[in-house]
């Protein structure tokens, strides 16, 4: 096998043994094994040839981009690891369209500078923007805190290129909005994780940047006042609230004991802290009057003065500068580095409906508490779409798996989603297996196996 990957590739492209160590392990470290090699294709059609001949002598290969993902989706022991991480070119720029078409290992934080000087914005957002790169995005069908206003990844993907198990290249790259010519094959390969095909390319919406962003950390009385704040301002604002974000007391607590230079929010501790962030376009918005004021500014100011009359919100802060706004977003973006640590821990990813928030924290708090009465939980979340990660952190290792039995149980019973935007990998392979409808997986599985028919491509993670 590597005598033939590098008849392909070349030998630098090829690594094995104590090279293929960044690709021995998850970003969590729960999920550790040494590939047998990595191949770092430089092309669609690198990739094309890679897979021709893993169809032909039956390789198992795992596609990763960025590696940044939490649920063990891109580990491969003893196997072959296809890395994109060298297909790294914007390919073109289309601003009269609001389009961009790059390859599938650009990396976020590069494709957000690549838009910007057109005033333009590519308006998916993490805290791992910096890292992540796009086909690991559209394999998972990733999330972030902007999804609020512009939707997950699959609503922001036109159109993709995907290199098929036997290394045929499928070529949807379409910038149009509307397409109805058959099966909507774009998106049965977004969100499946490597399973169906390998996306190298992918045509982008754009958006205008903002010329204003109101934010502002707020205190909320509790989770339902919160609710109530956001739908006052989504019709206050009409539809520009860009983030509504919740962290918890104790998530405030764990951030400033774990970052330098971190601190509180308020003078008084509040149980439930809000990231709240308005962004506007048209100058009628964004351009100051003559008192000094921004509109959307202003608009934010006194929106959250009558809740606070109202009882609604307890404290708040808008921030009076981009700094200030900044700090307020890394406190929310350090999420992944504060959640994670040396202790046993069961992260979970779930979403449920907006108005079954308050309930099902009050339920799943109470359920894992009466199994392990000394775990601990620690909460943050994308509040407007109704995307919490729950984390807990049993007092036994052991206990996890029962943990996470129940908390993903409860979200389907508040009629919610045990996967909400890091996709199944292998950590979430069981929940599938349980909570999936039968039927549909068996429609997973037939798909499985008419696109990939020898069960090369990324085998035994994502579909039961």
């Amino acid at each position: 096998m590597i005598e033939q990957l590098q008849a392909i590739l070349g030998t630098p492209n090829v690594l094995t043994g104590t090279d293929t160590a960044p690709w021995a392990r998850d970003w969590t470290g729960k999920y550790l094994g040494a590939p047998a090699a990595v191949a770092r294709p430089g092309s669609t059609e690198d990739v094309s040839a890679v897979m021709a001949a893993a169809h032909a002598n039956g390789w198992r290969v795992t596609p990763v981009s960025g590696n940044t993902g939490l649920n063990g989706g891109a580990i491969a022991p003893g196997e072959l690891i296809l890395s994109l991480d060298r297909m790294r070119t914007v390919r073109d720029i289309r601003p009269a369209a609001r389009v961009a078409e790059v390859e599938a290992g650009v990396v976020l934080a590069d494709l957000h500078g690549a838009v910007a000087p057109h005033g333009l914005i590519f308006p998916m957002t993490f805290g791992a923007q910096g890292s992540a790169r796009i086909g690991g995005m559209i394999a998972t069908n990733a999330g972030g805190s902007n999804v609020l206003r512009y939707g997950s990844t699959r609503a922001l993907v036109l159109g993709i290129e995907a290199v098929m198990a036997d290394g045929r290249v499928m070529s949807l790259m379409s910038a149009l909005h509307k397409d109805n010519t058959g099966l909507d094959l774009k998106n049965l390969m977004i969100g499946s994780e490597g399973a169906l095909g390998i996306v190298t390319a992918a045509t982008l919406k754009l958006f205008p940047k903002p010329q204003a962003y109101a934010t502002a950390t707020v205190a909320a009385a509790s989770l339902e006042a919160a609710l109530a704040l956001l739908t006052r301002l989504q019709d206050a604002s009409d539809g520009a609230v860009e983030a509504f974000e919740y962290m918890p007391g104790r998530y405030i607590e764990r951030h400033v004991a774990r970052v330098a230079g971190a601190r509180e929010p308020f003078d008084t501790r509040h149980e439930v802290n809000l990231l709240v962030e308005l962004g506007a376009v048209a100058p009628r918005d964004t351009a100051a009057g003559p008192d000094g004021r921004v509109p959307l500014s202003a608009l934010l100011e006194e929106q959250l003065g009558a809740a606070l009359e109202d009882g609604l919100v307890q404290d708040a802060v808008v921030a009076s500068s981009e700094a200030q706004r900044r700090q307020m977003w890394e406190r929310r973006e350090a999420s992944a580095e504060i959640t994670f640590g040396p202790e046993p821990i069961v992260d979970t990813d779930i979403s449920v409906p907006l108005d079954r928030v308050p309930d099902f924290m009050g339920l799943v708090q109470t359920r894992v508490l009466a199994f392990d009465p000394g775990a601990r939980d620690l909460v943050v979340g994308h509040l407007g779409d109704g995307n919490l990660h729950y984390t807990v952190y049993p007092s036994d290792e052991s206990l996890g798996p029962r943990i996470r039995e129940i908390v993903d149980d409860t979200a389907v019973e508040f009629g919610g989603s045990f996967s909400a935007e890091h996709g199944i990998g292998l950590s979430k392979l069981g929940a599938l297996r349980r909570l999936k409808d039968p039927v549909a997986q068996d429609a997973m599985r037939a798909i499985k196996a008419a696109l990939d028919p020898k069960g090369i491509l990324n085998p035994g993670k994502t579909i039961p």
